[in-house]
């Protein structure tokens, strides 16, 4: 039986008889002694055997990450280490049984994504991943905590569901009784935790798997975990305040950071224009500034009928050769805009791409100091131009080490539009069709959809989008008037979302809520930049999962029995 955890012996065990289990981190001889390097959850423990011990010679041929139990008594080290915790003892070994030897190990810290994924169960060894998971684990303690001591009971919603294809690709499950039709696994629960507060639950948390067959990017998997809420009876700044306590607590708890309380608030509308994004990093300055007026009467295509947007730089390094100029140019292609024209002072001379278009009185309002250069972009619309720049916005600071990383700048984005338009004309929700328009602006939803702004937000920090939600549509009237903008006729009303429409009819309360990313949360929390760090057994991204070697085929009388024929 282990009478301690290895990494927590100290000073104060001194004289004791332990027994301790782990792996062999490291066996060495030395000066005729064997020590060995003993690891578990808790740290690592040095452990020494003498020549005269029985088993000694046993120990010598023990291999790195085996298994080992050992029993011995505590004593001060001769030589102590006070760069771990554990440095100023050792364990004089009475007994040492070998429980499971170990092969070679596939890996090592230099091994490629492909086999660290492959061999993860080998990988989360590393002391590094030990502590991300600990740390996750800490922080859904926290979450429960917070929102059990705020009245929210958790619950769990089906994860068996409707095919609902709006957005991202459902992953769909055939059902063996019901040949030919399927569930869904949720992309979220959202309408079912909008039923629970038709339910009379007031305050309904779920540490909730969901499911997207999407493409994957460094921040995305196939399957992710979100801490997902909603409340009935709450202001949009009641929900807020609630929401972003739970993350004060967090951040304090697990870094010592004390986060803003309360959290600025900034409209979308002001996002994009100062930022040119809706998750806009404020940790540096950099703001945008749109000079369609300015060049209006420049004869150019570039600039005619177009919104200019540009940022101004300090470059007194020189940093911005042609070449790297270059490499922007093709940067900011790459993120939406169509091109990028600079101009540059450098000793009181005027040096750049558009130099020749420009008079000395668009020169001077532009208000060059030496080694500056003003960057610029021209979209045919406003969104475009904006967001193009503000992609080059970040890469720039990146460039030049403009990030202030020791500013936690938490904030909401609030009054997102409630619809967007289409590349092909047609009109959809920025979110989802259940988003509540503002008061104020439901007078437009029979004249201008596009000018209705919405209860919705999105916790921002770093340039990360944390997490959001909105405040939800209550009224049976405003619900078909969303419908009806967004050409869902009343069969696909009733097939999609049928019972949500019925509920609406038995006493439907003002509610509102919000889903966090858990992985976003703990890659801020670790500074990590991939999300595959932050998951035990992540996808590729091609999601695939090296380790369980699928997705895969099946036997064909498992699809005989399903009713299901494969055309590849």
């Amino acid at each position: 039986m282990r009478t301690n955890y290895n990494g927590e012996i100290t000073k104060a065990n001194v004289n004791q008889n332990v027994t301790l289990f782990g792996w062999v981190n490291r066996i060495r001889k030395l000066g005729g002694l064997i020590f060995i390097d003993l690891r578990d959850t808790s740290g690592i423990v040095q452990v020494v055997v003498r020549p005269e011990k029985d088993f000694f010679s046993f120990v010598e041929s023990i291999t790195n990450e085996s298994v080992i139990e050992v029993e011995g008594k505590v004593i001060l080290r001769e030589s102590p280490n006070l760069k771990i915790p554990t440095g100023e003892i050792e364990v004089d070994a009475t007994n040492v049984k070998l429980l499971s030897k170990s092969d070679p190990l596939p890996i090592d810290k230099n091994s490629n994504d492909e086999i660290r994924l492959k061999y993860r169960y080998l990988d989360l060894r590393r002391e590094e991943f030990q502590h991300i998971f600990k740390t996750k684990s800490k922080v859904l303690s926290i979450v429960r905590e917070y929102l059990n001591n705020n009245r929210f009971v958790e619950c769990e919603t089906p994860v068996l569901c409707k095919s609902t294809p709006e957005g991202a690709r459902d992953y769909l499950v055939p059902s063996r009784i019901f040949k030919g039709e399927f569930y869904a696994l949720p992309q979220s629960p959202q309408i079912l935790k909008q039923l629970l507060m038709v339910a009379g639950m007031d305050r309904y948390y779920q540490i909730a798997k969901c499911f997207r067959d999407e493409d994957l990017r460094a921040d995305r998997q196939p399957e992710f975990t979100q801490i997902d809420i909603e409340t009935s009876f709450l202001t949009q700044d009641e929900l807020l305040s609630l929401l972003e306590g739970m993350y004060r607590k967090i951040f304090k708890e697990i870094l010592n950071v004390d986060l803003p309380n309360p959290f600025p608030k900034m409209k979308y509308d002001d996002a994009i224009r100062d930022y040119g994004s809706d998750k806009p990093d404020t940790r540096f300055e950099l703001k945008l500034n749109h000079l369609e007026n300015l060049f209006s009467n420049v004869d150019s295509p570039l600039f005619n009928n177009k919104f200019i947007t540009g940022i101004k730089v300090k470059d007194e390094n020189q940093y911005y050769t042609r070449k790297k100029i270059d490499e922007l140019t093709e940067y900011i292609k790459k993120h939406g805009g169509q091109n990028l024209l600079f101009i540059k002072k450098t000793n009181n001379e005027y040096s750049g791409s558009i130099i020749k278009l420009l008079n000395e009185e668009i020169l001077n309002n532009l208000s060059l100091d030496n080694n500056e250069i003003y960057f610029l972009t021209s979209h045919d619309t406003y969104l475009k131009s904006s967001e193009a720049m503000g992609s080059l916005r970040l890469k720039v600071a990146r460039d030049l080490d403009l990030i202030d990383k020791n500013l936690y700048d938490f904030k909401w984005i609030i009054e997102f539009p409630l619809f967007e338009l289409a590349d092909d004309g047609s009109i959809s929700s920025t979110h989802h069709p259940f988003t509540r328009p503002l008061k104020e602006h439901e007078k437009f939803l029979k004249t201008d959809p596009l000018k209705v702004y919405s209860y919705a937000y999105d916790m921002v920090a770093f340039g990360y989008e944390l997490g959001g939600g909105s405040l939800r549509i209550y009224d049976n009237e405003i619900q078909k008037q969303i419908f009806e903008i967004l050409n869902i006729s009343s069969d696909q009303q009733k097939s999609k979302f049928g019972y949500l429409l019925d509920a609406m009819n038995y006493g439907f309360p003002p509610h509102g809520g919000a889903a966090f990313g858990l992985e976003r949360l703990m890659m801020v929390l670790t500074n990590t930049e991939n999300i595959r760090d932050v998951i035990l057994f992540p996808k590729t991204t091609t999601a695939q999962d090296l380790m369980l070697d699928c997705p895969s085929e099946v036997d064909d009388s498992q699809l005989s029995e399903l009713g299901i024929m494969v055309r590849k």
